[in-house]
């Protein structure tokens, strides 16, 4: 820990914290004027490398190479703005979540488009001219191309500040910042600002992914792994703040190169790796931020949108022909083993579409009655796989007993996560379940004495009377029956009328008597209880666990069940969860490129059913319904 080393350390830092600020710029511009939350656009910044790759190489490593990184931002902003106008456009009425779900599918579409262009090997790009070297600093080298990132990252700040201030253009973007609604009855073109916006937005993704070509090699994992920070960066420095995505990516830039100059320190004898900290440091700084100041270091609280996206009906009991449609459904599933007896793998693939229904039905107890929105649900369903694993192989604990313990040990989180979410609202409450979900997932990955670290645990395999996977199918389905029966339980009772009560006017439910905060801490114990009970049953299925579990991929997959099939109808979650995992099972075992066609699917749904698969349904039964009472009383006045 020598002081060279911190300097040199720092200056990495600063660099990295350039590359990070592109990125986390043009999604901050985004959001802050469409109000999307754009998990394309990590894509962005992975295509531009990408397309910097293949310039460089047609036009030359000399004179071409810098033409060639500002031709690649150039080209991503052209798609970011075909993108904007093609699909955007057409769902910018949809609810807010719903234009999530397509993003995610851009990311899916994309990524196999770049696997087809460009293929699955890592793409190292040449050195930069006049910057391939070093410099001595200190008496340690330090490579001349991170000195030129330290410098293009306050020289984009200081154009998009001026673009910001100084023109007619950013006077608009930030009016449309504050209220975009009062934009348009001014008569300005939201559409063709939105374009542009969204154009810059990636424009500026591109050039941060550009930029890197000389550091590091282009990969398929850069999109997934680039959003995550970005999300982050946004969110600590204010959503729709430049400068304070710039302060935000120079926070946690230089937190984490300070880690890895610390390394491994004892702390009271006990060794600890500041440097293992680099994996979560960016969500530990963000749940202390938004715990601290919920709106960003540099954020204001976001104006509402006065379009709230569809009604929110009451939630009636379920008639008598849905309650005999539900029996023969359930009767049907009892008997689905016997049916497909030479097929083994259907009843594997049906345990798993029952977890997915559990998994996602807890979700959309979070948001749809209780109207919050998590983007960190896998936290309980793994702490609940992996508390049903560690019971059994470290305490010797029957498994029988570990599927009820387990979903205590995920309700015990979710009474601690819940507490600080609560507290929050939005996209900043979205994003601190997120940030809990991925430092218990770092957790997880880095503690090899207990959880196993990155190899997970093995061996976790139900009672020898549940080793038929039969037998363990119709306990699952017993199980997975009786989680979703109980959730809907709830909503039906004194408190469910609460908790939507304050979902629908928090200050008109605090008026009558209700502690709104109390009661959405509540339904977080419950939803997590539910998604542990999944996990345990997922663990004992698979006979091992992994860190998978707890991933940001995991907790998106249920934002995406839930999604699809319908956030404002009870059996939406469970019609997406089934959807959603037989076309994964489905498409994956048919095609190299699943993801492209699984994307291309969700996007079909979103554009031709915006309200869910089951909210189409439900809707198109409640016209025919009223269609009918509409002739049966013409009928009698006749």
């Amino acid at each position: 820990m020598s002081f060279s080393g911190f300097i040199v350390q720092l200056l990495n830092g600063l660099a990295s914290a350039s590359s990070l600020f592109l990125v986390a710029a043009g999604l901050s511009l985004i959001f802050g004027v469409t109000r999307i939350v754009n998990f394309a656009h990590g894509s962005f910044f992975m295509v531009g490398i990408y397309v910097a790759y293949t310039l460089v190489d047609r036009l030359g490593t000399g004179f071409g190479f810098w033409p060639a990184l500002v031709m690649a931002a150039l080209a991503v902003g052209v798609l970011g703005a075909l993108i904007e106008v093609v699909l955007l456009r057409r769902i910018y009425k949809a609810p807010e979540l719903f234009q999530l779900l397509a993003t995610f599918a851009l990311v899916l579409v994309i990524k196999d488009a770049v696997l087809w262009l460009w293929g699955p090997d890592e793409l190292l790009g040449p050195r930069a001219p006049g910057l391939a070297g070093s410099v001595m600093i200190l008496g340690r080298q330090f490579p001349s191309y991170d000195l030129f990132l330290i410098v293009v990252g306050p020289v984009v700040l200081g154009l998009v500040w001026l673009l910001l201030t100084r023109t007619r253009f950013g006077t608009l973007v930030r009016a449309a910042t504050q209220d975009r609604e009062m934009v348009s009855a001014l008569g300005v073109n939201q559409a063709w600002l939105f374009t542009a916006v969204f154009a810059l937005g990636a424009l500026l993704a591109g050039l941060g992914g550009a930029l890197q070509l000389p550091r590091e090699p282009a990969t398929l994992e850069m999109d997934l792994n680039t959003i995550g920070a970005a999300f982050v960066v946004v969110v600590v420095g204010g959503m729709g703040s430049i400068p304070g995505a710039y302060a935000a990516a120079l926070l946690i830039a230089e937190i984490k190169a300070i880690c890895i100059w610390l390394g491994v320190v004892d702390v009271f004898g006990i060794p600890v790796s500041f440097s293992k900290l680099t994996l979560v440091v960016d969500f530990l700084v963000m749940a202390v931020v938004l715990v601290w100041r919920p709106w960003g270091l540099f954020g204001k609280p976001q104006a509402p949108s006065r379009y709230v996206g569809m009604q929110e009906e009451p939630l009636r009991r379920p008639s008598r022909a849905y309650v005999i449609a539900v029996a023969l459904f359930g009767l049907v599933l009892v008997a689905m083993p016997l049916l497909t007896a030479g097929s083994p793998y259907t009843t594997v693939l049906l345990i798993d579409l029952l977890i997915a229904a559990l998994f996602a039905a807890s979700l959309h107890f979070i948001m749809g009655p209780a109207g919050m929105h998590s983007f960190g649900h896998a936290a309980y369903f793994g702490l609940g796989a992996y508390g049903a694993a560690l019971l059994v192989r470290a305490s010797g604990m029957p498994m029988e007993l570990a599927l009820v313990v387990a979903p205590l040990v995920a309700a015990a989180g979710a009474f601690v996560y819940g507490w600080f979410a609560v507290r929050l609202s939005g996209v900043y409450l979205a994003m601190l379940t997120l940030a809990f979900a991925q430092i218990t997932w770092a957790i997880t990955y880095q503690w090899d004495s207990f959880t196993g670290g990155s190899n997970g645990l093995t061996g976790v395999w139900p009672s020898e009377w549940l080793a038929d996977k039969r037998t363990y199918y119709w306990v699952t389905l017993a199980l997975v029956g009786l989680g979703v029966w109980w959730l809907r339980r709830v909503l039906f009772s004194p408190f469910g009328y609460a908790l939507r009560a304050g979902r629908d006017s928090q200050l008109r439910a605090d008026a009558i008597g209700i502690d709104v905060k109390r009661m959405q801490w509540a339904a977080f114990v419950i939803a997590g209880t539910a998604a542990g009970l999944a996990g345990a049953l997922y663990a004992f299925s698979k006979g091992s666990i992994s860190p998978e579990s707890l991933s940001v991929g995991k907790s998106v997959d249920g934002l995406v069940m839930v999604l699809l099939g319908g956030i404002q109808t009870l059996a939406g979650p469970v019609v997406g969860a089934v959807t959603f995992t037989w076309l994964h099972d489905t498409v994956a075992r048919n095609t190299d490129y699943w993801r492209a066609m699984l994307g291309g699917i969700i996007l079909l749904l979103v554009l031709l059913f915006p309200q869910g698969i089951a909210g189409f349904a439900k809707q198109l039964f409640d016209r025919r319904r009223h269609k009918a009472e509409a002739v049966e009383l013409k009928e009698v006045k006749a």
